[in-house]
C-alpha cells in the first residue's frame, strides 16, 4: 500500500503517464491478448485481498463491491464516489469536475490518480490492510500502473445487456437528507440468444425518504448512453489485459441483487449471508 502511495503522489510519475495516454490506446490495438479461460477456483489469500472490479456504468460494481468488502474485512474503494465527494468541496477542483461529470465524459487519469492517493494514504494511516477497487482501473495504461506497484489477486467482470444498464441509471435515486441510494426502475427484459430472461424488482425507499429523492445529474438517457460508450470504446481492453493473465472471472448477474449475491458467493467459494 505504502508503495502505490508513493508512486502515484509522485507529480513527475503523475506527468508521464497523463503524457503516454495518448499513445495507450494504439498499443492496445497492436496487441491480440491470448483469451485464456477464466478462473475456475477462487482461493482467497486469508482476509487480505485486492481485488478489482470492472463493469459497465450501473451495472452493480458498488453494491457487490461494498457487501464483500464487508463479508472480507477490507475497504471499498469507489474512484466514482472519491470524485463525488470532491464535488460535494469547496475546493477548486470541484467546478472542474462537476463540467466533466454533468456531459458524462471521464474523469482525467491525473486527477483520478490524486484522490486515488489520497484516499490510499488515510487509509494506510487507518491501518487498512488490502482493498476492493471499484472504477479503477479504467484502461490499459492504469493497469499496468497497478501491475507495476502491487499484486492484484482478482478482477471480478459485472455484465448486464445494454437495455438492462440503461434503465438500471435511469430509474436511480437517492436520497437528499440520509444520502441512501434507491432505484425506482422495474425491469422485466426477455433474453435475447438464448440468453435467460432479466428480473428486477425496484429498490423503493421507506416513506420518510419518498419527498426527499433526487436523480443524480448525470442519469439522463443520452449521457447514460454516451458513458457506455466511452465505457465500451476504452475500458473493454482492461479486460483482455486481465484475461491474458488468467485473472479475469467474468460474471453474467441473473437478476437482481437476491439472485446474484449468492450464485457470486458461489463462484467466489466464498460463505456469507
Amino acid at each position: 500500500m505504502a508503495a502505490m502511495i508513493r508512486h502515484f503522489r509522485s507529480s513527475n510519475y503523475i506527468t508521464r503517464i497523463t503524457r503516454s495516454l495518448s499513445t495507450a490506446t494504439e498499443t492496445v490495438k497492436s496487441q491480440n491478448y491470448p483469451r485464456n479461460p477464466i478462473p475456475t477456483s477462487i482461493e482467497p489469500k486469508g482476509k487480505t485481498v485486492q481485488w478489482v472490479f470492472l463493469g459497465c456504468p450501473g451495472v452493480g460494481k458498488g453494491t457487490y463491491a461494498s457487501r464483500l468488502s464487508t463479508l472480507r474485512g477490507v475497504p471499498h474503494i469507489a474512484t466514482g464516489d472519491l470524485v463525488r465527494d470532491e464535488l460535494k468541496s469547496s475546493g477548486s477542483l470541484s467546478k472542474q469536475l462537476a463540467a466533466i461529470v454533468n456531459q458524462g465524459k471521464l474523469v482525467s487519469d491525473e486527477i483520478i490518480l490524486n484522490l486515488l492517493s489520497k484516499r490510499l494514504e488515510t487509509g494506510e494511516a487507518k491501518g487498512e490492510a488490502g482493498f476492493i477497487l471499484d472504477g479503477f482501473p479504467r484502461t490499459v495504461r492504469q493497469a499496468e500502473i497497478l501491475t507495476e506497484v502491487t499484486d492484484i489477486d482478482l478482477v471480478v467482470n459485472l455484465k448486464l445487456p445494454e437495455r438492462v444498464l440503461v434503465e438500471k441509471c435511469l430509474g436511480r435515486r437517492i436520497c437528499s437528507e440520509c444520502g441512501k441510494n434507491f432505484n425506482v426502475a422495474s425491469i422485466d427484459i426477455a433474453g435475447e440468444n438464448g440468453a435467460p430472461r432479466i428480473s428486477m424488482a425496484p429498490l423503493n425507499p421507506p416513506s420518510q425518504c419518498i419527498s426527499k429523492l433526487i436523480t443524480r445529474a448525470d442519469d439522463t438517457e443520452d449521457i447514460v448512453k454516451e458513458r457506455l460508450k466511452i465505457y465500451w470504446d476504452k475500458s473493454q481492453p482492461v479486460e483482455d489485459f486481465y484475461r491474458s493473465q488468467g485473472k479475469l472471472l467474468e460474471f453474467d448477474l441473473p437478476g437482481g441483487i437476491p439472485e446474484s449475491w449468492p450464485k457470486l458467493l458461489e463462484v467466489l467459494n466464498l460463505d456469507g449471508q
